[in-house]
């Protein structure tokens, strides 16, 4: 997984990707994350269904006043339905790289929150479709 040429998302610190396809037709975006080691992404939450495989690393789903939720080991596959509770994600002791399978919807994918539970933001099937198109 060294020679991967990950990308970096502007304004989401301890992240980065490697968008490996995007179909508009099937509503579906596949992508790796890797999360920095022992940090945090930005409070957000998903509003796509997301199948996620733990390919290195521990993938740490955290509450969002921090305190650990869940703990995904290597090889750990996980669906997870749109959900309205945000959270935070990060690595364990290393880089976590998991591979996400985004799916269902060619709209908005995931809302970026403020720590008042607003929204700052949101991540697309447009945003991830331009971002493969510059990768």
């Amino acid at each position: 997984m060294n020679d991967i040429n990950w990308q970096q998302m502007e304004g989401v610190d301890h992240l980065s990707y490697n968008i490996l396809n995007v179909d508009r037709a099937l509503k579906t975006v596949d992508v790796m994350f890797k999360f920095a080691a022992r940090e945090q992404v930005a409070l957000h939450r998903h509003v796509a269904l997301n199948h996620m495989l733990v390919l290195e690393g521990e993938h740490i789903f955290y509450e969002p006043d921090g305190n650990v939720k869940e703990v995904r080991p290597q090889g750990r596959y996980t669906v997870s339905p749109p959900s309205d509770d945000p959270h935070l994600e990060g690595g364990g002791d290393e880089d976590a790289i998991v591979l996400f399978s985004i799916r269902g919807t060619d709209g908005v994918m995931y809302e970026l929150l403020d720590d008042d539970r607003e929204i700052i933001g949101t991540l697309s099937m447009d945003d991830f479709e331009a971002a493969f198109s510059q990768q």
